[in-house]
């Protein structure tokens, strides 16, 4: 009895150190996406767009860097999803807010939508990030 305990706790233990561990295949199908819909806005090396925290004579936003250097990795998962698949509308934006940046649930799956926030997330790798990021999910979750 003590050692099937043991082997249950121990299988709990390692799904959970698995479970935020970057599958290769989403990763490389988030680049291919990516690359098709995103990097005409964000940049092929997520680098965003020049001055993107300077309002265009239009009154928007030029698109975020996706890279450490921007906002994106400061935001929770269920958010960034939700701003991919519908856009940068309310509730996920202030009423009235006017984006260029448009929502791509017609056109992606779920599944190319995760897989495009993975491998965005993968280019976060300086433990500062990594650890604030640890922080805002876990704060998410509560």
């Amino acid at each position: 009895m003590t050692r099937s305990l043991l082997l249950i706790a121990l299988c709990g233990v390692l799904a959970a150190c698995t479970a935020d561990t970057p599958d290769p295949a989403q990763i490389a199908t988030g680049a291919r996406v990516y690359e098709q819909h995103c990097a005409a806005c964000h940049g092929a090396k997520l680098e965003g767009q020049p001055n993107w925290r300077e309002r265009l004579p239009n009154g928007r936003l030029p698109a975020p860097p996706h890279d450490e250097s921007g906002h994106t990795w400061h935001h929770a998962d269920e958010l960034l999803f939700a701003i991919t698949k519908h856009g940068m509308v309310a509730p996920y934006a202030p009423p009235g807010y006017e984006s260029d940046m448009p929502g791509f649930g017609d056109r992606l799956t779920d599944e190319e939508i995760r897989a495009v926030l993975a491998f965005i997330a993968s280019h976060w790798t300086s433990r500062q990030v990594r650890d604030a990021r640890a922080e805002i999910l876990r704060n998410a979750r509560h």
